[in-house]
């Protein structure tokens, strides 16, 4: 099937009174493609798409309603957005909605764009993906000059992971690295008081709110960022728990993906993994971060409670984030614990393959020293956890060996997970 047929091919229209709506009627008209209603707005718009009697919604590329989530409910309908407008630069911005083509308010060039697009509507490509614009960025063939998105993850249990993420950071950022650290807790980032950021706008609504208008690029994304310590910048975080209703579903992944276009992003994510087939799931945005990063960072402690926690959240994230290349970070290690790192790394090996386990030493006077001053642990001096997130950093680096994940024998993991389910 090469694409419907004129006579079958049904339209709504938005023109929101711009003076080419007359022509574009006239024309569909001779060509035989029905409009089944002129809108007077956006909601209108919206609700047309729920009777299923179009394919495409022609609309004007210049409403101040027009935004991302608007274009993402006439998707989930199977109606694609064609934009007019008679600026050149509109289609970029309107791409970022997921508006299918942009056209010149041109009878004859909307009437054709119309066409494709209701082709690519029902023309399935040869790995099942029908062209649909669904406002996900898609990293496939990501070019090596690209950043990283680490997201850092961990269980409930407070096992470090915000200290974890901003050391990283700040690691990264000293080996010479642009770096963005993205604080996406959905339960109210405190990575901002964590450094001392005095910022009464929250940077991630900022973003968001930029992302659902299409007006987020590399220079609106900068505007929204702190400097941290002339190191590494920074997105602070939500507010309130309350409020990370404003970050709609997929918005994080096109934010991290702006992010990755000029620097290494690292991710400060919640702790909890909700079913991810709802939409509005309170976690959703710790969802978004796993399912945009190239690496996951899992955080962990090393105490008993700490430990199982950590098994049992690799059990979830290998069902949440699927294939995503993991990396275990076992947070407050120390002696007096009675097992060793060999113990723990082949305690993990029985949940998961990680590309490596790496051990964060207990270092309270150090984390306590930067809390207090509202610095970063770079700033400080030297300490035993900088010296161990500084060789994290350099694991990260992509050019870097994989560690070796042979350290554990049967015995001792076996031995290990008796002990921690006793």
């Amino acid at each position: 099937m090469n694409g419907p047929s004129p006579e079958r091919l049904c339209v709504v229209l938005l023109a929101g009174g711009a003076p080419w709506e007359a022509g574009v009627l006239q024309a569909l008209g001779e060509a035989r493609i029905v409009v089944t209603k002129r809108c007077v707005d956006v909601p209108d718009l919206m609700a047309s798409a729920a009777s299923g009697a179009a394919a495409v919604a022609v609309v004007s590329g210049d409403l101040p309603r027009l935004d991302a989530e608007a274009v993402m409910h006439l998707l989930r309908y199977d109606v694609r957005t064609l934009g007019v407008s008679a600026d050149p630069s509109a289609g970029e911005r309107l791409a970022r909605l997921g508006v299918v083509e942009t056209t010149a308010p041109d009878p004859a060039a909307v009437v054709a764009a119309v066409l494709r697009v209701a082709a690519r509507d029902v023309v399935a490509d040869p790995d099942g993906d029908d062209g649909r614009a669904t406002g996900r960025h898609l990293d496939e063939g990501r070019p090596s000059a690209r950043g990283r998105v680490l997201a850092v993850w961990g269980p409930a249990g407070s096992p470090g992971r915000t200290t974890v993420a901003v050391g990283l950071a700040d690691a990264l950022a000293a080996a010479g690295r642009p770096v963005l650290l993205v604080d996406a807790d959905p339960y109210g980032g405190t990575i901002a008081q964590q450094l001392g950021v005095l910022d009464e706008i929250s940077g991630l609504l900022a973003v968001a709110r930029m992302a659902n208008l299409g007006t987020l690029d590399g220079e609106a994304l900068a505007r929204a960022c702190r400097r941290v310590g002339d190191r590494f910048d920074l997105v602070t975080g939500l507010p309130r728990a309350d409020r990370r209703v404003e970050v709609r579903p997929d918005v994080l992944g096109t934010v991290l993906a702006t992010a990755a276009d000029g620097s290494d992003v690292v991710v400060d994510c919640g702790f909890c993994l909700e079913d991810p087939d709802v939409p509005l799931a309170r976690d959703r945005m710790t969802l978004d971060a796993l399912a945009a990063a190239d690496e996951v960072v899992v955080v962990g402690t090393a105490e008993p409670a700490g430990l199982a926690r950590l098994a049992r959240g690799l059990v979830e994230l290998r069902d949440v984030a699927g294939g995503v290349p993991l990396r275990v970070v076992v947070n407050r290690m120390r002696p007096t614990l009675g097992w060793s790192e060999r113990d723990i790394v082949g305690m993990i090996e029985g949940y998961a393959r990680p590309l490596g386990v790496h051990f964060l030493p207990e270092d309270r006077a150090a984390v306590d020293r930067a809390l207090v001053a509202g610095r970063a642990l770079s700033e400080l001096g030297e300490s035993h956890l900088r010296a161990a997130l500084t060789e994290l950093a350099t694991a990260l680096d992509p050019s870097a060996p994989v560690l070796s994940r042979a350290a554990a024998r049967p015995a001792g993991r076996r031995g290990l997970r008796r002990r921690l389910a006793g």
